[in-house]
């Protein structure tokens, strides 16, 4: 990542000021120490053995093959205007080792505190059957902890790097991602408590089902419909949607998550609804193939069973990104129109008029790489025009508008980036200190804050 790309990701944004930058790293480095200590003492205490870090070892492998495919769905439904690679890790990280390792000890003192009560009163215990705490605790602990952890992330993202969230489709992608990280490493974590306590690796259960339809069906899910809610409220022009929906967001993942939890506490009023007795013996969980079945036909199986289960926020998510490419095709097309070249070219032009929604436009005369950096540059640029025209703000006096034409016209000087031009670009372009030179220790004059 060049510095003008750093730089572009700051505009406007509190980290560009060295005191709030110090603080948010300060922040930033405790919730690492204390996420670290309880992920790795949780772990330790659980991995006993040569066979328990081998087991460990290979759910890691695992959970990162199917999360691979999460990210790289991810990746195709952001393909008109790719964020940062750094801002793709910088979120999955967040909800690998943050979001888990501050939610888990705050599941562990709600789930001990209800099992507590549940032991104290045996007419409930009896009722429920075998582990009638966690039955208990799950749609609580879980749906509530984890998604104020893990939405926590996306709320930093769309505060502290507005230039970056644009859309609706922006927030879900931040939000997925953050999702798909947590899921990543609490697969590894069931998997290796699932092995301490039974002496095998429930392969199907923690990576089969939490993987199921590549993780879409869960973390991704409940965390992505709440970014998907934020970014509506960055899109939107109504002043009231702007404050409620990501309430409203949060309120709908929160609930997608507890549908999951409550499954087995329904299951057992069920029964017992149906006279049915309870057993008051835990069962084991399935193996990797059970009855013989191969694990990648249990994963359809389960994967279809999800989608049945979470039709409605698919669905839902569904359209407000058909939508969200509907409004980008056209803020695209409409604020590219009264650019000139060498921002856009009458055949560029031409290609945005044909953009559909699983046709994404090529540059012709360009490898493919300076081809794509054009296209995401013409884009960046029509949304930041879109959003200073919304914010009553003059376009052609903004020093974003201004750097992503630059962009475009160094990209068509010379297929080779120059790292002169990009420091004249950003001495010319963005007059504040850079939260990466702060981080290196820079203290050059190009780099003084004024904004």
């Amino acid at each position: 990542m060049t510095s003008p790309d750093i730089a572009r990701i700051l505009y406007g944004s509190p980290l560009a000021k060295p005191r709030t930058a110090k603080f948010a790293i300060a922040v930033l480095l405790v919730l690492v120490l204390i996420s670290s200590y309880t992920l790795f003492t949780s772990l330790q205490a659980k991995v006993t053995s040569p066979d328990g870090v081998r087991v460990m070892a290979i759910a890691f492998l695992w959970s990162a093959l199917f999360s691979s495919g999460t990210v790289a769905i991810l990746w195709f439904l952001d393909r008109r205007e790719h964020e940062s690679r750094w801002l793709y890790a910088i979120a999955f990280l967040w909800g690998a080792f943050i979001a888990t390792g501050i939610a888990l000890p705050f599941n562990q003192i709600i789930i001990s505190t209800i099992a507590d009560w549940v032991n104290a009163h045996p007419a409930v215990k009896d009722y429920l059957g075998a582990n009638a705490g966690f039955k208990i605790a799950a749609p609580i602990a879980g749906p509530l902890v984890e998604e104020i952890t893990k939405g926590a992330g996306v709320l930093l993202i769309f505060l502290l790097l507005k230039s970056e969230f644009d859309d609706t489709r922006d927030g879900f992608i931040y939000g997925a991602l953050i999702g798909a990280g947590f899921n990543f490493l609490e697969s590894v974590h069931y998997i290796v408590s699932e092995y301490a306590k039974w002496g095998y690796a429930p392969w199907l259960l923690h990576i089969g089902g939490r993987h199921a339809l590549f993780g879409l069906t869960g973390h991704a899910l409940y965390t992505g419909i709440f970014g998907l809610f934020l970014g509506w409220s960055r899109q939107t022009t109504r002043t009231w949607w702007r404050y409620l929906a990501p309430v409203v967001g949060w309120l709908l993942g929160f609930s997608a998550h507890f549908s999951q939890n409550i499954g087995m506490l329904l299951a057992v009023l069920e029964q017992r609804a149906a006279g049915a007795a309870v057993s008051a013996v835990e069962t084991p969980p399935p193996s990797l193939n059970p009855d013989g079945v191969p694990f990648w036909i249990n994963w359809v199986f389960i994967s279809s069973a999800y989608v049945v289960k979470f039709w409605l926020f698919l669905l839902l998510v569904g359209f407000l990104l058909w939508r969200s490419g509907v409004w980008e095709r056209r803020v695209i097309r409409d604020e590219l129109a009264n650019e000139v070249e060498p921002i856009i070219t009458p055949e560029e032009y031409e290609g945005v008029k044909r953009d559909r929604i699983l046709k994404t436009r090529r540059i012709a005369g360009y490898n493919r790489r300076t081809a794509a950096a054009i296209v995401r540059a013409q884009d960046e640029l029509a949304f930041r025009k879109w959003r200073l025209q919304q914010q009553g703000q003059d376009v052609n006096a903004d020093a974003l508008v201004t750097s992503w034409r630059g962009e475009l016209l160094r990209l068509r000087e010379s297929i080779k980036p120059n790292p002169e031009l990009d420091r004249r670009e950003l001495t010319t372009t963005f007059p504040f200190k850079s939260f990466w030179a702060l981080c290196c220790g820079c203290r050059s004059s190009k780099f003084q804050s004024g904004r």
